[in-house]
């Protein structure tokens, strides 16, 4: 293997790994003729690419390592000097965490096959664990899934793959909910200019809950899936239904707009019927939103991510302290 045969002595290479919060989409809605589709990440891929940085990573006297130029490759960048941008950038982002970039960014020449039996030397570069989720941090994760699928891989300690399936889900969900929320928000603003107050608003988010969920309102599905009275019920649906309600707020928020919407009426009905419709089409799939179980409190699930970061930082220290 090349590492063996052209790795130089790499001095400094720390064996820090930090477990920094990802942001990874799982779930996207998009229209085609006229359905709603929801794309998963499938296992798959998951295993595909999983078994690739798997296959990719070389110990050097207790360091994992990674080849930049075989990063390149599954990481789906055609061109080394595209690729070599996001590594600079992920130099840069090193720095900035006030870490030695010679701890984590080892340059080496290796010899390559040119063809008819020639060689020539190419600049490469020996990656920690750390340098690689920071060049997956700094790649383009919205056209890549390989990028991100590494910003998770790369974050966690276990190399085991349905720890990090679970992970990809839990960020999925974590994400799904903040979406929604900026949705709402923006739908919001929208309608306050149109004559609708605070109170209204709560009432047509209600009445569109009651469309969705079959003709149980928020308080409703509260009860059901006992949720404190005090907390949003979103932050204990799945993730299907969190986007569910997700889309259906946008499309208000569009229709609102391009039909030139106003007052409680008018938007009140616009969010039922497109509550209406997406239930329409989960309910084509086989699936009653209001059937759904709860999930795990999201801000539950949010809190156990940052305990975990912080007790592998905690462990990065002790590595540190002991070098």
């Amino acid at each position: 293997m090349w590492i063996e045969e052209n790795l130089p002595k790499l001095v400094n290479i720390g064996r820090v790994q930090k477990l920094i919060k990802t942001k990874f989409v799982v779930f996207e809605w998009g229209m085609k003729s006229s359905f709603l589709k929801m794309k998963l990440m499938k296992k798959e891929f998951i295993t595909e690419l999983f078994k690739k940085f798997e296959e990719a990573c070389y110990d050097y006297e207790g360091v994992e390592c990674w080849s930049a130029r075989e990063l390149q490759t599954i990481l789906g960048y055609s061109q080394w000097k595209n690729f070599k941008n996001v590594v600079y950038k992920a130099q840069k982002s090193c720095l900035q965490a006030k870490e030695d970039i010679g701890n984590h960014f080892a340059g080496f020449g290796k010899m390559v096959d040119i063809g008819s039996g020639a060689k020539k030397e190419i600049q490469d570069i020996a990656l920690t664990r750390y340098a690689c989720y920071l060049i997956a941090q700094n790649g383009d994760a919205t056209t890549k899934p390989e990028i991100a699928f590494a910003q998770t891989y790369f974050a966690v300690q276990t190399r085991k793959q349905e720890i990090i399936e679970k992970r990809l889900l839990d960020i999925a969900r974590i994400l799904a909910r903040e979406k929604l929320s900026q949705s709402e928000k923006k739908l919001s603003g929208i309608i306050f200019e149109r004559g609708v107050d605070n109170n209204s608003f709560a009432i047509i988010r209600s009445k569109g809950d009651q469309a969705l969920f079959g003709g149980r309102n928020t308080n409703q599905m509260k009860k059901i899936l006992q949720v404190p009275s005090n907390r949003p019920l979103a932050d204990f649906l799945p993730t299907l239904t969190i986007k569910a309600k997700d889309f259906a707020t946008e499309l208000t928020s569009h229709n609102v707009v391009e039909k030139d919407l106003k007052g409680d009426a008018s938007i009140t009905k616009e969010h039922i019927d497109n509550n209406l419709a997406v239930r329409k089409i989960l309910n084509n799939r086989g699936v009653k939103p209001e059937q759904l179980p709860p999930a795990e409190d999201v801000k539950k699930l949010e809190r156990r991510l940052e305990s975990e970061e912080k007790r592998i930082l905690k462990e990065v220290k002790k590595i540190q302290d002991r070098e």
